[in-house]
């Protein structure tokens, strides 16, 4: 009888299946989520993993957001970096033009380049740019060293190829899978997680939503729904090592996407409020982090066009408060969404690292 309340009680705020999509996660945030609470909520974005475990220290991967599934349609984008200890390429074109042209891809620090030549490859292949046009793949990073053989670069473009393959609309798989897989986050499992929010403006619907590579935090700064948790936990449930349980896990990929009309200077902003969900779960961009945000609409489809004169629809500056908040919400609970979802994982050397515990967090809240 307990059990069953409690189960009532967090719904939907933890998952019963860690690393799984398609349970709702144990406790309440603010806002309205979308049918999947996922970055797949907005129409047409997909998403696909290619996780990696081999032996006793390969803990890493691919994983792979399509703001137009397999089309080639550039959409608006901006973005926003909160410390730069880190890697996401593609920025520059993205600042200068005001386009995103094509996925988002993220895995460890080291694999970069492989990503980046599956993306290429994978493009080729499916006939993705017309013309021969160059391409500047934008690809992400966190540090997975800690659970993963890092420098024996496992990663190669195949994996990234069999992630772009892999994407698909509806749940997203979460925690320890793709590139998050072994991400750290607040000394507890890290990795995928994903969230969305549903708004209205006017007379019109939009959807926000937000996925994140979470490998970052410190274990007494955690909070969850303005609760000191990591201070409850600080002391337990820690990352095991030898000589040294201190793992450097301390950078954050946030991938915006939304429905809403927005032109690039505005998603440079939405970007921005990105930081404040991470500063929401207590992080604060140590000087090691490299914390970056990027945010794109799949409104106005077809603006690349080869055309002298193309037109975009906008939300008045006035109206974007909405989106903001929606960022900030959905960012918040994506981040707390990859710790519920990942599980305990054993890696390189033997380290552990222990997923939040789900039940004690339960008692926690109810108290």
């Amino acid at each position: 009888m307990v059990r069953h309340l409690l189960t009532l009680f967090l719904l939907p705020f933890l998952s019963a299946s860690p690393s799984r999509a398609g349970n709702p996660p144990p406790l309440s945030f603010p806002g309205t989520p979308g049918p999947h609470n996922a970055i797949t909520d907005v129409v047409g974005v997909t998403v696909g993993h290619h996780t990696l475990l081999e032996g006793e220290s390969v803990r890493t991967g691919v994983t792979a957001i399509l703001p137009r599934g397999n089309r080639y349609d550039p959409v608006l984008a901006g973005w926003h970096t909160l410390n730069g200890n880190g890697e996401l390429t593609g920025l520059h074109w993205i600042k200068e033009s005001g386009f995103m042209e094509g996925p988002v891809l993220l895995t460890n620090t080291h694999s970069v380049g492989a990503a980046h030549e599956g993306f290429l490859r994978w493009a080729k292949a499916n006939g993705y740019y017309s013309g021969g046009l160059a391409a500047l793949p934008v690809i992400g990073e966190t540090w997975d060293g800690f659970l993963n053989d890092i420098n024996g670069f496992h990663v190669r473009p195949a994996h990234a190829v069999a992630a772009l393959d892999a994407a698909s609309p509806g749940p997203v798989n979460q925690g320890s899978v793709g590139g998050g897989t072994g991400m750290i986050c607040f000394r507890f499992k890290g990795g995928i997680g994903s969230a969305s929010r549903i708004i209205t403006i006017g007379e019109q619907t939009y959807t926000v939503g937000v996925l994140v590579q979470a490998n970052f935090g410190r274990r007494e700064d955690l909070t969850i729904r303005g609760k000191p948790v990591g201070a409850i936990f600080k002391d337990r449930f820690l990352p095991a090592t030898h000589p040294s349980p201190n793992p450097s896990g301390n950078s954050i990929i946030c991938v915006i996407a939304t429905d809403a009309p927005l032109l690039p200077h505005q998603l440079d902003r939405v970007a921005q409020r990105g930081v404040i969900g991470v500063a929401r779960t207590g992080g604060t961009g140590k000087n090691s982090s490299g914390d970056f945000f990027l945010a794109f609409s799949t409104a106005n489809p077809n603006l690349f066009a080869q055309s002298p004169v193309l037109k975009a629809v906008t939300l008045a500056n006035d109206q974007i408060d909405s989106v903001f908040d929606a960022t900030i919400q959905a960012t918040e609970e994506a981040i707390i969404n990859a710790m519920l979802h990942a599980e305990l994982m054993v890696g390189r050397n033997g380290n552990t690292v222990y997923p939040l515990p789900k039940e004690e967090l339960t008692d926690l809240f109810e108290k």
